[in-house]
């Protein structure tokens, strides 16, 4: 389900008075009637007041501060468990979530290596703090890991699986960890894929592989968001937004965000 920032337009219920802000994963709807009396209904599509963000975009409620930002923050702090001084490898690095892990990474004082699909891509995340940035499209990834991380990588943020994935174990440490955060180059293929199975380096190097979904720390969230904002305030972390207009180009727009055609987060602006 599509999950959007909303304005309350009309209410019954005074915890959502005219006029706030709500969160809820609603679908790509421009309209939505809500019970918000009804604890079920609203369990299951999420329903949230949008906190107050100062002068910061509502938007940010579905990136930084949201769902992406929450799976940056807990998918890598909790997962891979960096420690200071080591390297971290993030793929999609450009996006909403792997931009953010890459971040918190520097926070955290690691050396962080990120892959994007295009210079311009490549550019912002370089702005960003990460130490090597490669454009897998053009550049050698076995080589390019070799260059970066010559004794290796201890924490592996992967969005994209595939045959980077397989290609990126082969240069894991001992006792890697690695957090499976998304596999977009393979969900709409048709074909398996031609690479080794990445099951025996698993086992020969030992490393520690866990999958997840983000709410499995929902009750987590204002942690998360509020540790997320103040890194925002202090200038720590950096985000980008990429906007699009009308409510009815949505399918085009979300077909487009399956091909990289964002920055950040993608927003459809209705």
């Amino acid at each position: 389900m599509g999950e959007q920032v909303a304005r309350v337009s009309e209410s019954k219920i005074k915890h959502y008075p005219v006029g706030c802000l709500v969160q809820m994963y609603s679908g790509w709807r421009s309209r939505s009637l809500i019970n918000a009396t009804n604890r079920k209904d609203t369990e299951e599509i999420h329903l949230l007041k949008v906190p107050d963000l100062g002068k910061l975009e509502p938007s940010l409620a579905l990136g930084i501060l949201g769902m992406p930002g929450m799976t940056a923050y807990f998918g890598f702090l909790e997962l891979c468990q960096p420690k200071a001084g080591d390297t971290v490898l993030v793929n999609g690095a450009a996006g909403a979530v792997g931009s953010a892990v890459g971040q918190i990474a520097k926070i955290k004082g690691c050396k962080v290596i990120g892959f994007a699909g295009s210079k311009e891509k490549c550019d912002w995340v370089k702005s960003l703090g990460f130490d090597h940035v490669f454009n897998y499209k053009e550049q050698d990834i076995d080589k390019s890991l070799k260059e970066a991380a010559p004794d290796g990588i201890d924490c592996y943020f992967d969005n994209v699986g595939g045959t980077f994935t397989s290609k990126a174990l082969q240069h894991m440490k001992m006792f890697g960890r690695m957090s499976v955060c998304g596999c977009i180059s393979v969900y709409n293929t048709t074909q398996p894929p031609l690479t080794p199975d990445p099951l025996m380096t698993i086992l020969y190097k030992q490393l520690r592989v866990e999958g997840f979904e983000v709410l499995r720390w929902e009750t987590r969230f204002p942690e998360g968001k509020a540790q997320m904002k103040k890194w925002i305030d202090e200038g720590k972390v950096k985000y980008r937004e990429t906007v699009q207009d009308g409510f009815d180009n949505m399918p085009k727009i979300f077909m487009s965000l399956l091909k990289g055609a964002n920055i950040g987060k993608m927003i459809v602006k209705a």
